[in-house]
């Protein structure tokens, strides 16, 4: 197997198979591929094996694809952001926040991983369950935004807005704390809690969470029909309507000169 990764927003990986090599991607990531590559969906190990990837954040069905030929076949995540590649020597494992898989290796096993503390599943913005890779063979993984990597000491202690975490190493302790400072809860627009994550490992951060990005998208969206605006809804709604308004205007031939 040989992978090319071009882009740097909007990335793919493309991706050449040998003869019999297969590929597995959750559904609706393929871009496109050449006639040597044979399609199967199915649950990835039954049905209750598809029900458990989904409560992580999968989808229910994996789409192997299996080269017949000398395979070509590309994928792309459906955000901004960036594809990592991590080669997973055997019984190496990878926690991963919701949606992160994109493609591996067949021989990669894709799971969910419970998160044991209640106070993070509750509180942390990850839920219970997270995404748990193992190797051997080759996984990509998908993350919002930019990365960046922090190796941690034992006992070395780094508070995250949870959506910014990506990828832990399993020694990595995940819990979650409470903003210090009354005021920095009520004006600091952090939320209530923050999460921690404490070494010893590795720890893959993002810088565009995807909620963050719906979150601002559903800022400038139209309110429903009846229900009040903000100010910036309306300004942005009135901006929006004058960008449509002279567009259309130069199409059609209007003018406002007197």
């Amino acid at each position: 197997m040989k992978y090319t990764i071009t882009g740097t927003v909007m990335q793919t990986v493309a991706i050449d198979l040998a003869p019999g090599e297969t590929v597995y991607s959750q559904t609706n990531c393929m871009c496109w591929m050449n006639d040597q590559v044979d399609m199967a969906t199915n649950t990835g190990g039954g049905l209750f094996s598809g029900i458990k990837r989904s409560l992580s954040g999968g989808s229910l069905f994996v789409t192997n694809f299996t080269a017949k030929g000398q395979g070509h076949v590309a994928f792309a995540p459906r955000f901004p952001g960036v594809i990592k590649v991590i080669q997973l020597a055997a019984g190496e494992s990878l926690i991963c926040r919701k949606e992160t898989f994109l493609v591996a290796e067949k021989t990669v096993t894709f799971a969910i991983s419970f998160q044991k503390n209640i106070g993070a599943g509750l509180f942390g913005g990850q839920g219970f369950i997270l995404q748990k890779v193992t190797g051997p063979g080759t996984v990509f993984l998908d993350l919002s935004g930019e990365i960046v990597e922090r190796d941690l000491t034992v006992g070395e202690k780094l508070l995250v807005h949870a959506g910014h975490v990506g990828i832990m190493d399993p020694t990595i302790h995940f819990d979650i704390q409470m903003v210090p400072g009354f005021s920095n809860i009520l004006f600091g627009g952090e939320g209530l809690f923050l999460a921690t994550v404490t070494g010893p490992g590795h720890v893959v951060l993002q810088s565009m969470p995807i909620m963050n990005l719906a979150e601002e998208i559903a800022y400038y969206l139209p309110a429903p029909s009846g229900a009040p605006q903000t100010a910036g809804q309306a300004v942005g709604n009135a901006a929006a309507a004058a960008v449509v308004g002279g567009v259309l205007g130069s199409i059609l031939g209007g003018s406002n000169k007197s």
